[in-house]
């Protein structure tokens, strides 16, 4: 069987949350839960270090505006990461070049970043203050549920993951226009009131 499905939703999930996935892939693969976990990811200095860092992330996830520095720290982090677990995946199967897997991991993996940072960005312009804990809490939930279906159905958690893909895409797009237009609306009326400032009182 291909490992691509596999590679695919690792990789969409590693955008969201990397330190889950390698946590995850690790323990199904030491439980012997999976036999399509390379061994490098079962390692325990590395199921130490994920757990450490998925902590981490998972306190920073929840703070309005950290999350944002958080996930600009990772853009470069979160697709190295999809790209290095599609490419070992993919050495474990033999099914998928390790170079293919790396590209596809690592591509998935930068457009859910994207759709998470995006997102997050425009949470953080809502007053209301339990967003962000809710919207970290849904995908701590999603990415540990579709990598979990993935280890038993991979082609069917494929589809999930690609139909949750491009909502999030669609939908980002939807809030990066209100956002633009919000902002601009704030400078035109900044703009009008600095004016009447200048202007001074009316005659008389």
């Amino acid at each position: 069987m291909s490992v691509l499905p596999l590679v695919f939703t690792s990789g969409w999930a590693s955008g969201i949350n990397a330190y889950a996935v390698v946590l995850l892939l690790g323990v199904f693969g030491a439980t012997g839960l999976s036999d399509e976990v390379p061994e490098s990811l079962q390692r325990p200095e590395v199921l130490v270090a994920a757990g450490v860092l998925f902590l981490c992330e998972a306190v920073a996830d929840k703070i309005p505006y950290v999350d944002s520095v958080w996930d600009s720290a990772h853009t470069l982090i979160r697709p190295a990461a999809g790209a290095w677990v599609g490419a070992l995946l993919a050495g474990h199967s033999g099914s998928l070049s390790d170079v293919a897997a790396g590209l596809v991991g690592g591509s998935t993996a930068l457009a859910s970043h994207t759709v998470k940072a995006g997102t997050r960005m425009a949470v953080n312009t809502s007053p209301e203050p339990f967003s962000n804990v809710i919207l970290s809490l849904a995908e701590d939930l999603g990415v540990g549920a579709i990598v979990t279906f993935a280890m038993f159905h991979p082609t069917a958690a494929a589809v999930i993951a690609g139909a949750l893909l491009l909502t999030g895409l669609l939908v980002l797009y939807f809030l990066i226009s209100r956002i633009r237009r919000f902002l601009r609306r704030r400078a035109q009326r900044r703009e009008e009131r600095r004016l009447v400032v200048r202007a001074g009182p009316p005659p008389g």
